[in-house]
């Protein structure tokens, strides 16, 4: 498509490379093309979806109240308006700062949001608490960080400048719970640390931070780590320089494995790393390699470390030791009692389950809702992580390409391990459910990996301004014209004048008529 030429000056143009597929930005003098009009923007699209997910969790919070306390909830009047302009605030954002962005991410995050905090609602009812308050505070905060990282962040690229401190930042931020006194131990696993009354997970913080330096360092060393280095089959291996951070990211996840009793974080970023590796390289023998690594990895520390022996034999055998697996054992209980279609909202007990408003609350959803209504969530799930891929595909440099699509596999990860573990596909990995699990830290870092991936999305989606070269004027065949000079007299005044009172005393006007008889032989050749 060309657009209509403009009048800006100085402006910056969106230049396409048809060689190569890049997109360069581009300084342009003079006129060039303005953007064009009547794009498709999907707005509308969005709105109403959004729409539909603030009345899916209005609904949610309606039924579980009419089915435990038989009226309406305290304080919903003020509830259920905050709610819907939530909905639809971040949808103006999006509009104004991102117009061009996915329309479906948005609509999807909102309902798994919405369904999760009326399942904490729900549980409150069972155990006498107020934690869906919390958790509501929670996702107001999330939803401003999203906006202020919408509106802040214009260009992501900017995001690229700084691998190795980020490496840096990201692995410390990993490993802070480890420093005495300021780390904590909350249910066997080291993971969090105090800031005064409040608990933080480090990590939901470090998995951004790292995927920032994974999607930086592996953009600017692709060629190299495809082509530089001995090759074994058709695996080329990296020189001793590039694999260096490889073999430090293996190593912090086993010391996270080890010291901190989190497999899931260890899972989580390894796993990240080795998959931006293969989409990098393109080479599916790091894949192979990174799972015997890991598999290895966990086999030494399963047999030296008690605490992952705990959780495999809670796997394999839960029944064995019924007291100290009980969380396995309910949950599974009450997914069989829930059934195909579930209890329905506020019919179960899935107050049961111990940690039900956090590791375990997809069990609660497949007690109320059925295997029906848990699939649905996972569908959702799937959307969210093919529309990632797709941005990541649509992506015009390679930064944005292993940027978005690492974030996506961070929340595919995440809902692989979690589900796993749940239905005992895979042992107990410690993980929370996206936007759904109960707690601050990883709802506010999970908001913040959406609000980049619709800035990713908007600048991929974005139309893109050709310019229209201004047409090569072809001069062989053309005629020379003769220009009439000034008069001999004024060629010799003009010449007194420029050397001035000490020019040779010769004439100057008797060598005009010679002058003009050249030009006009020289012309007439010419002609």
């Amino acid at each position: 498509m060309t657009a209509p030429v403009g009048d800006l000056t100085g402006s910056i143009a969106r230049v396409r490379d048809w060689a190569g597929g890049d997109v360069e930005t581009t300084t342009l003098r003079g006129p060039v093309a303005s953007p064009p009009e009547g794009m498709p923007r999907r707005r509308g699209v969005e709105l109403f979806a959004c729409l539909i997910a603030a009345v899916v969790g209005v609904g949610g919070y309606f039924a579980v109240a009419e089915q435990r306390l038989g009226h309406l909830p305290d304080g919903w009047q003020v509830v259920v308006p905050v709610w819907v302009v939530l909905c639809v605030g971040v949808h103006i954002v999006v509009r104004l700062r991102a117009p061009y962005a996915d329309p479906v991410i948005l609509p999807c995050v909102l309902l798994l949001n919405g369904v999760g905090l009326d399942m904490i609602y729900r549980l409150d009812q069972y155990l006498a608490a107020d934690n869906a308050r919390t958790q509501f505070t929670w996702t107001i905060v999330a939803l401003v960080a999203f906006g202020v990282v919408l509106v802040w962040l214009r260009d992501y690229r900017v995001l690229q400048r700084y691998p190795y401190i980020l490496f840096l930042i990201g692995l410390g931020l990993l490993l802070l719970p480890l420093i005495p006194h300021l780390g904590v131990q909350i249910n066997g696993s080291r993971i969090w640390i105090h800031l005064g009354s409040y608990s933080f997970q480090p990590a939901e913080v470090a998995k951004i931070v790292l995927a920032l330096a994974f999607a930086s360092y592996l953009s600017d060393r692709r060629e190299m780590l495809r082509h530089a280095g001995r090759t074994v089959g058709r695996l080329t291996l990296p020189r001793l320089r590039d694999l260096a951070p490889i073999g430090l990211m293996f190593v912090a996840s086993i010391v996270v494995l080890v010291f901190q009793n989190d497999l899931g974080t260890s899972l989580l970023f390894f796993g990240l790393f080795v998959m931006m590796l293969y989409l990098a390289t393109g080479q599916g023998g790091w894949v192979v390699l990174g799972l015997v690594a890991f598999v290895a990895a966990c086999w030494v520390v399963y047999t030296y470390a008690g605490h992952v022996q705990t959780r495999v034999e809670a796997w394999l055998h839960p029944f064995a030791h019924a007291s100290r697996d009980a969380q396995i054992i309910e949950a599974q209980y009450g997914m069989a009692w829930g059934g195909l279609l579930g209890r329905g909202w506020g019919n179960g007990a899935p107050g049961r389950i111990p940690l039900a408003n956090s590791d375990f609350i997809a069990a609660a959803l497949g007690e109320e809702l059925g295997i029906v209504g848990l699939m649905a969530i996972v569908v959702i799930y799937g959307i969210l992580v093919a529309r990632g891929l797709r941005i990541g595909l649509a992506a015009r440099d390679g930064f944005g390409k292993l940027l978005a699509s690492g974030l996506a596999f961070i929340i595919a990860l995440q809902v692989f391990a979690i589900i796993g573990g749940v239905t005992r596909l895979l042992p107990l990995t410690g993980l929370t459910t996206p936007f759904m699990s109960q707690g601050g830290s990883s709802l506010l870092a999970n908001w913040i990996i959406v609000a980049v991936m619709l800035r990713i999305s908007d600048q991929a989606r974005r139309p893109v301004v050709e310019v229209t070269p201004a047409p090569i004027v072809e001069l062989e065949g053309e005629a020379t014209q003769l220009v009439a000079g000034p008069p001999a007299a004024e060629m010799g005044q003009s010449a007194s004048q420029i050397l001035g009172d000490d020019a040779p005393t010769q004439d100057l006007s008797a060598l005009a008529p010679r002058l003009s008889q050249n030009r006009t032989s020289g012309g007439g050749e010419a002609a």
